[in-house]
């Protein structure tokens, strides 16, 4: 009882007269942080960061972006008072140190006078509960603890915390925790995504930046604020531990500068310190977690020269969770868990974990990073710009990456260049011809020089990666990469990129505003319509924008003078010429008069409508084709199971189904899982729907793991010869592969020859032997497959093996990808395979009398 007393004086003084103005967020929440059984909800969080802000000068707050639901993203700048009266300045000084563009001495003097960065976010991943609800209390405690520690932390350190980067997510994980609570669901995951397009998968996003969120927090790390410490919180820790924290595991990726590597172990070792001093026990480090892939929250940072942290914090649910300590077990995570291992020296032994456990982890290894930081401000701050100059001095780098700009799509160069630029490169555009190596490259071509701060990231996106052969034990299983192996952009973008290693000189001016299409050509006369190229990906929003403005819309089938099998015609009716200026403006297209009917076959389509399967086992591939398709105004509809079973299918162009595992199609969520309303999948009820669907001349469209349903379900004469390999005797986790495209075929017209496809431990297909009506739409190549990752046994699984199929169906069609073509909205190059797949069921000479 002495010693509460006096721990609890000793907390009064630490959080004195001065703390005693600042509100704690149990006033506004109306319960502790961390309590068992309960959650705060974003209204609630947004409330507390007002009275926050409005109690003291310490604390700084502004919205920086939306949600992709329209909430809105916060951002609080906290530090001492007088810091807080200067932030321009130690902002304008973290820039000019991070661009490394001034002199060495003008550095180090910066360094010495500027203040440390580091950056906090919670709330990303929305079913790991506790570090959205912590951020509140590590906002408290920055603002108002007195303790030495702390003012030293507000004197060196301008801390930013975005307490909940995916708000949406919170309220939908709050609500149905406490829908659920009492109940036998009380901890289970909410049935839909907990970001409306992408779930989980929002911490994939962080170089594409396709979700509003990635975006205004991409801005502010590498266009605004540029960080020296960036820290991601996460749960779970590994069953048993409490808390996963750095060093890594390797690989790590030979683009980011050691200095950087070196910076993550300094900062888990001064956590791991931190716990074990405070009597923490359960910190483990070197499991799961690598530094090789790109993409994530933490990693993207890397390619910045800041340090990214992740720590994985156990007990993720309000409702506590026992471990009984006899049942303890001998390995933690792969290490022994009898005080042995370097890196967990300091087994937690079990017992009953509760919520508030989660919070104080999370605190701690915070606090960690703010005091390494206030320590070391001047080394952080001097040490981004010693990486920066590295990489602009870099002589074994490309001296450019050049896009040309003649493009097959041009759109996707553009979009390439966006995507860079957001991510804080440099870019520069021709403003006249110049020639490099004999190659003349026209005005308008994008250069991005290597010479620059950021060069890992644009080196990383750009090249290829080579991921290092890592098995689990000599001539065993191998160690599967953390996320990916492979994703160089110009490959899946389908992007033509020279790298240039020799210097040249050309007149060239900065991009500094974000790039839109090029303003296309309206020539000829349109007496019959016009024509336009499906080439370039906008065709196909030119085309559903052309159907919904009323406008008949047909494909060519055949080649005709210059326009190519796959040309788009719209019928001319009135308001057309002032439809196609319209559109040639805003999409970049090129659109020719056609006088008369062409000779060729001309295929009508039908209004075009997509229906997409989504199951109540919340689906990120879902969700992505979702997205993908919205960003080309398909008119969509959402179709669950019992849209399935007893919905109007016929009114769909085609439905597709996203990549999901057979039993998950068929059976969905267990019963004793899920509520009774999201239990179960399409059963057979929704199998002969969709039977009934395409033999009435409607088309079936399978990602990756679905096709797999459709084999076994429509009983397809195919094979998935990748099916009951071993990982020892075949293994491509996430690399791109190079592919050969037919394209002669009409889901293929406008395809190039060659593309990569974003394969992930996906299929492959044989087809049987005197089996007819299926024709092949793309093949793996036969030989030098693997462009970008790590591949193993696939020159003999793999090698001339059918990657998509278009199988003949009664009067309609079932589409069959044995790869994810439009995965996580990076592989652009295989986009049109998808609108050519949903027009093949909008023809009107399909037989289908219901249309």
């Amino acid at each position: 009882m002495k010693r509460l007393l006096t721990t609890f004086l000793a907390l009064a003084v630490t959080f004195s007269a001065f703390g005693q103005s600042i509100p704690h967020p149990r006033e506004t929440f109306g319960h502790e942080v961390g309590a068992d059984y309960k959650l705060a909800d974003y209204d609630q969080m947004l409330e507390y960061y007002d009275k926050l802000a409005a109690s003291t000068d310490r604390v700084q707050m502004i919205e920086i972006g939306k949600s992709v639901m329209g909430r809105p993203i916060k951002l609080v700048f906290i530090s001492s008072e007088e810091n807080m009266k200067q932030l321009e300045k130690w902002r304008e000084i973290s820039e000019k140190l991070s661009r490394a563009e001034i002199t060495e001495a003008e550095a180090k003097e910066m360094a010495k006078d500027g203040k440390a960065i580091v950056w906090f976010d919670g709330g990303m991943h929305a079913t790991e509960r506790a570090h959205a609800q912590m951020t509140s209390e590590l906002m408290w405690r920055v603002a108002s603890e007195e303790s030495d520690e702390m003012k030293k932390i507000r004197d060196e350190v301008i801390t930013l915390v975005v307490p909940v980067i995916n708000p949406d997510g919170l309220d939908i994980v709050v609500d149905w925790y406490r829908k659920t609570l009492g109940t036998p669901y009380e901890s289970s995951s909410p049935p839909v995504l907990y970001q409306k397009y992408v779930g989980h998968d929002n911490n994939r996003d962080w170089f594409m930046n396709n979700m509003p969120e990635t975006k205004a927090v991409t801005t502010v790390l590498y266009d605004q604020w540029y960080p020296q410490i960036v820290h991601n919180h996460h749960q779970t820790a590994p069953r048993w531990a409490m808390i996963f924290i750095p060093p890594f595991r390797s690989p790590v990726n030979q683009k980011i500068h050691p200095g950087v590597t070196t910076g993550v172990n300094l900062v888990g070792t001064a956590m791991a310190n931190r716990f074990a001093m405070k009597k923490m026990p359960g910190a483990i480090a070197t499991t799961s977690y690598s530094m090789f892939w790109n993409g994530g929250m933490r990693t993207a940072p890397y390619y910045h020269n800041q340090i990214g942290i992740l720590t994985e914090t156990a007990q993720p649910s309000p409702t506590p969770t026992e471990y009984d300590p006899e049942r303890m077990p001998e390995f933690v995570g792969g290490k022994a868990a009898n005080s042995t291992e370097i890196f967990y020296p300091y087994p937690w032994k079990g017992g009953t974990l509760h919520f508030r456990s989660a919070v104080e982890y999370m605190l701690e290894a915070s606090m960690a990073v703010l005091d390494l930081a206030a320590d070391k401000k001047e080394e952080f701050l001097y040490n981004i710009y010693s990486m920066g100059r590295d990489a602009i001095e870099d002589e074994s780098g490309a001296f450019a990456y050049v896009l040309p700009k003649d493009q097959w799509n041009p759109s996707e160069a553009m979009n390439l260049t966006n995507i860079l630029m957001q991510g804080g490169v440099e870019a520069h555009k021709a403003t006249s011809d110049f020639t490099v190596n004999g190659k003349t490259y026209a005005a308008g071509s994008i250069i991005f020089y290597g010479a620059q701060a950021f060069r890992p990231f644009l080196a990383d996106l750009m090249e290829e990666q080579v991921y290092p052969d890592q098995f689990q034990y000599p001539g065993g299983p191998p160690m599967p990469p953390y996320d990916l192996a492979g994703w160089t952009l110009p490959m899946q973008m389908g992007v033509q990129m020279d790298r240039i290693t020799a210097s040249f000189n050309a007149s060239a001016e900065e991009i500094t505003e974000k790039l839109v299409p090029t303003p296309g050509v309206v020539a000829g006369n349109g007496r019959y319509g016009y024509a336009f190229s499906n080439q370039d990906n906008l065709s196909a929003k030119a085309v559903n924008k052309l159907q919904k403005a009323g406008y008949t819309v047909s494909v060519l089938g055949a080649d005709e003078g210059d326009l190519k099998a796959g040309s788009i015609v719209v019928r001319s009716k009135r308001g057309l010429d002032a439809q196609v200026e319209s559109l040639s403006k805003e999409l970049g297209i090129n659109f020719t008069g056609v006088t008369g009917k062409p000779s060729a076959e001309l295929a009508e389509l039908n209004p075009v409508k997509v229906g997409i399967y989504k199951s109540w086992q919340a689906n990120m591939d879902e969700g992505w084709s979702r997205w993908m398709l919205e960003q080309f105004d398909f008119d969509l509809d959402t179709l669950h199971n019992e849209d399935i079973k007893t919905g109007n299918l016929s009114q769909y162009s085609a439905i597709i189904f996203p990549s999901q595992s057979g039993r998950g199609i068929l059976e969905g969520n267990n019963p004793r899982r899920a509520p009774e309303k999201f239990a179960g999948g399409i059963g057979e009820e929704g199998v002969a729907a969709l039977d009934t669907y395409a033999k009435s001349g409607g088309s079936i469209i399978f990602f990756d793991a679905a096709s797999d349903f459709a084999i076994e379900q429509f009983k397809l004469p195919v094979t998935n010869v990748l099916s009951g390999l071993k990982s020892s005797e075949f293994f491509i986790p996430g690399s791109l592969i190079r592919t050969k495209i037919d394209t002669s075929k009409p889901l293929a017209f406008g395809m190039m020859g060659e593309v990569a496809a974003s394969f992930d431990n996906s299929g492959a297909f044989k087809v049987q032997d005197g089996a007819t009506g299926i024709e092949e739409i793309a093949k793996y190549a036969d030989e030098d497959l693997l462009m970008s990752g790590w591949a193993l046994g696939e020159e003999e699984h793999l090698a001339g093996t059918s990657a998509m199929l278009n199988a003949q169906y009664g009067g309609g069609n079932l589409v069959l990808f044995g790869f994810k073509p439009q995965f996580r909205g990076q592989p652009r190059g295989t986009y049109k395979l998808i609108f050519n797949a949903i027009y093949q069921g909008a023809k009107k000479n399909k037989m289908n009398t219901k249309r």
